[in-house]
């Protein structure tokens, strides 16, 4: 039987992903036989799989089907690196916490406990964790690590130093901040609905040789992933702004996909963002429910809505209706690219997955960016492809046309924007984490 290491958190964000996907590439590139196992997840960044959407596990069905999957995965690799969800230390959900507390009773799993120095407080942090996480589970915890340090290392010594007296845990690593690139999961992750945030300021372009591309923040924002390609960009500022923010200092915009589309296009035209979005003058893309939004209306709206209109009026920038019904696309698509629009010069394929409610309707004459997808103007595009801008040709057309419109000379290529985000995960575990005191393979 497999080996099992929890990667359990002391909150959220605090870099439970980084450091399991960095584990599992680590090992991998070593010759270890890995899988990743995550029992529950609440995230409103879905995705599409052959098996259909992944979103949140009922507990009661979800109990024994996840001792079922971890024991499937078991008999055919050496380590299983499990990732909580949240904080291992919520003792409210003790009694029904799939996620961290019974995926270790349950695979007897080594546990490493992951904390947050960026946000102050990480001693305190690990120690109130270890305090309440469940007596018969606290010996399983086999490490520590911290994430997000900035600065000399040597000055976390003492505390280290102290924290492993008090406690008997070892800290096995301190990783600096580094951003790999990896998909974000939590909303936390994000600026609160009414405050405006920046992503992709640190690349070391000056402002004036920069774009700015804003996301409205939508209440119910998903698959916020769709944006962190861009935000990688050398140049490329993605600013998450409030509803009713002005788009004055904005060069693009993108809509972002929704949890509930009528509900959200509700909340911009009531803080009037479709009279300024109407009249905006550079780029505009609609991913899923922002190309939903883009239309001139959506019906049978109280299907997703949580009120009672049975017609809701889009923002008018597409010849686009949508059309609620109960049934949901969930797919993994590969679509011929038309460069069009905001996407002007791209060519070739592109793959991504969709996961919509609803269908989209040409009411005139507009461009198909895709084969079978989409609509496009000289300046707007929609479409239901989730990930378009992980792929080159999309990403590249739409940065340099923006810098176009914006009048703004395209900067050079960095690094910034290069590597395998898995890799570099990798390699933050390989230089800065001590493995060997959690019974792993080839360490």
């Amino acid at each position: 039987m497999a080996h099992t290491l929890l990667v359990a958190g002391t909150a959220s964000h605090v870099g439970k992903s980084t450091v399991a996907a960095g584990l599992c590439r680590y090992l991998a590139d070593r010759g270890v036989s890995v899988t990743p196992f995550k029992a529950q997840n609440m995230s409103n960044n879905a995705r599409a799989t052959p098996g259909g959407e992944v979103g949140v596990s009922q507990y009661v069905q979800a109990r024994a089907a996840a001792r079922a999957a971890h024991d499937r995965l078991a008999r055919s690799h050496d380590v299983i690196v499990a990732e909580g969800a949240g904080s291992i230390a919520e003792i409210n959900l003790h009694d029904r916490d799939l996620a961290n507390v019974e995926t270790a009773r349950f695979a007897d799993a080594d546990i490493l406990l992951v904390a947050d120095i960026e946000r102050g407080g990480v001693f305190a942090s690990l120690v109130g964790t270890l305090e309440l996480v469940p007596d018969d589970i606290r010996d399983q915890v086999a490490g520590a690590v911290i994430t997000k340090f900035r600065g000399d290392r040597s000055l976390l010594d003492p505390g280290i130093d102290e924290f492993e007296d008090r406690t008997g845990v070892p800290v096995v690593g301190v990783i600096p901040y580094d951003d790999p690139g990896l998909p974000e999961e939590d909303s936390v992750a994000l600026p609160p609905v009414g405050e405006r945030s920046v992503v992709g300021a640190d690349d070391g372009v000056p402002d004036d040789g920069s774009v700015t591309v804003a996301v409205p923040r939508l209440p119910r924002i998903s698959n916020f992933t769709d944006l962190q390609p861009l935000a990688r960009e050398p140049g490329v500022r993605v600013a998450y702004v409030p509803p009713e923010a002005a788009l004055d200092d904005a060069d693009a915009v993108v809509l972002p996909g929704s949890k509930n589309t009528v509900d959200d296009l509700l909340t911009l035209t009531d803080a009037g963002f479709d009279g300024r979005l109407q009249s905006f003058d550079g780029p505009v893309v609609g991913l899923c429910g922002g190309y939903q939004m883009l239309g001139e209306e959506i019906t049978n709206a109280a299907i997703e809505g949580t009120g009672d209109a049975d017609r809701v009026e889009g923002l008018g920038l597409l010849p686009v209706t949508t059309e609620f019904s109960e049934s949901k696309t969930v797919e993994h698509v590969r679509r011929d690219l038309r460069g069009v629009g905001p996407l002007s010069g791209a060519s070739g394929t592109v793959e991504g997955y969709e996961i919509h409610m609803g269908d989209s309707t040409l009411t005139d004459e507009a461009a198909r960016p895709f084969d079978g997808d989409g609509a496009a103007t000289d300046s707007v595009l929609g479409t239901y492809l989730h990930d378009l801008f992980i792929n080159d040709a999309a990403r590249d057309a739409f940065v340099r046309n923006t810098f176009e419109s914006a009048g703004i000379h395209l900067p050079a290529a960095n690094e910034r924007a290069d590597g395998d985000p898995y890799e570099r995960a990798a390699g933050l575990i390989g230089d800065h984490v001590d493995l060997r005191p959690l019974r792993l393979p080839n360490q």
